[in-house]
């Protein structure tokens, strides 16, 4: 077999503290070890965000990636897979992002929960995120990847923040209704033009479920989601292109629109 020990694990953490960085792609894990495992990825993911926290960053809260359709089969991959989202990746609503600061940006809309009590698996329900359930939050996401041309598998994303680039959140925080978040409609438009629309179902059948499989997953790593944590639960279409000049604009049912604009 070909799978990282500790040495490698350390290694591959520091080269992708230097790709983000240098904005400097490198190449991906899974070539020099084919048979890496979610798990050593998500060791390789945990050295980064050490690093980063070391320097100064901090965490906000998760993300969800690869939790729709679209997106799988995008990067063909058949599992969703998180990370912590980091303060110094965040934007408000109606932001000027520079694209100078990423490697191969793509553009993505999502829904995310805003958490106002504790969150723990190991058998978290549904019916208890939405107790636990401040709000939801439009979003905005800018993926991205410090491996080379998006020649990523399963591992690769994981290592690399679940290809976190940045994200802008809505300004407002909606409490949950007589409504079912997963039927929330979202249109996006780039510069004016549908680009998609989507559901909130698109993301792992709902924005809660989303949430409730984060909790149950990080539960064994022992990590509680805590209270006033932002989960961003996923793309509802696949990831689009962007390039200077463009402005986005996703408008969700009961959410309210959120727009930026690349430069």
């Amino acid at each position: 077999m070909t799978r990282p020990g500790p040495q490698d694990i350390s290694r591959m953490s520091a080269a992708l503290v230097a790709a983000r960085r240098d904005v400097s792609p490198i190449p991906a894990l899974t070539v020099e070890f084919p048979d890496m495992t979610p798990a050593d990825a998500y060791a390789v993911q945990q050295g980064l965000v050490s690093t980063l926290i070391a320097q100064g960053d901090s965490i906000i809260g998760y993300k969800l990636g690869l939790t729709s359709r679209p997106m799988q089969e995008l990067l063909g991959v058949d599992q969703p897979d998180y990370a912590p989202v980091l303060a110094s990746t965040v934007y408000a609503d109606g932001a000027t992002i520079a694209l100078e600061r990423f490697i191969a940006p793509r553009m993505e809309a999502e829904i995310c929960v805003v958490l106002d009590a504790p969150l723990s698996g190991p058998h978290c329900t549904t019916a208890q995120v939405w107790g636990a359930t401040r709000g939801l939050v439009a979003a905005l996401e800018i993926v991205d990847s410090r491996i080379a041309e998006w020649k990523i598998s399963l591992p690769d994303t994981i290592a690399d923040l679940a290809s976190n680039g940045a994200v802008a959140f809505g300004s407002r925080v909606v409490a949950l209704g007589e409504f079912d978040p997963a039927l929330i409609g979202m249109v996006f438009t780039r510069n004016g033009d549908l680009v998609s629309t989507g559901a909130g179902a698109a993301a792992f059948g709902g924005p809660l479920d989303a949430v409730a499989w984060l909790a149950n997953t990080l539960y064994p790593l022992g990590v509680t989601l805590p209270a006033g944590a932002i989960i961003m639960t996923g793309a509802l279409h696949a990831a689009v292109p962007l390039a200077s000049g463009d402005v986005f604009r996703a408008d969700f049912d009961r959410l309210g629109p959120i727009t930026v604009r690349a430069v």
